[in-house]
C-alpha cells in the first residue's frame, strides 16, 4: 500500500469539530483525497480561500506535511464583522508515504482552492514484465 493512515485521525477530527474548527491556537485537519493514476500517486487537499504563498509543503523521508493558513479577507479599524462562519487559522495534514514513491520528484499545483501533489512511483518499484526463455527441450507426451 502506498499510504498509511493514522488510527487516531478520526478521533482528532471529532475533537476538532467539538472544539471548533480553524482556531488560531491549533491547526485543523485538511480534507484530502488520494489515488493512484498510472505510474504516479496523487494527493489532493481542499484549501479554499488560502493564498498560494500561505501554503507550505515539506517531505521528510516518507512523511509529507502540508501546512496552510487562511487569513481574514478584510480587516481594519472601520471593519465590523457581522457573521463569521468560514474557519480561519492554521490547517495542517501529515501523510505517511510508502517506500515505493520517489519523494525527490514531487510536483505541486494549486488551482480553484485545491492543492494537488503528484508523486511518481520510484523507478526500482515499477512493475516490469519478465521474459521467459526456452531451453529448446521437447515436452514428453503420455
Amino acid at each position: 500500500m502506498m499510504i498509511r493512515t493514522d488510527p487516531f485521525q478520526v478521533l482528532d477530527r471529532l475533537t476538532q469539530q467539538l472544539n471548533g474548527r480553524g482556531t488560531w491556537s491549533g491547526p485543523s485537519v485538511i480534507p484530502m483525497d488520494a489515488y493512484r493514476s498510472g505510474e504516479e500517486f496523487v494527493v489532493a487537499f481542499d484549501l479554499p480561500g488560502v493564498e498560494p504563498e500561505a501554503i507550505e509543503v515539506n517531505v521528510d523521508r516518507n512523511v509529507l506535511t502540508v501546512k496552510a493558513e487562511r487569513r481574514p479577507i478584510v480587516s481594519g479599524d472601520d471593519v465590523q464583522t457581522q457573521i463569521s462562519e468560514r474557519p480561519l487559522g492554521v490547517f495542517s495534514r501529515q501523510v505517511f508515504l510508502g517506500e515505493n514513491l520517489d519523494t525527490d520528484a514531487v510536483e505541486a499545483s494549486y488551482e480553484a482552492g485545491v492543492l494537488k501533489l503528484r508523486i511518481p512511483v520510484a523507478q526500482q518499484h515499477k512493475a516490469r514484465k519478465i521474459e521467459i526463455s526456452s531451453t529448446g527441450q521437447k515436452q514428453l507426451s503420455s
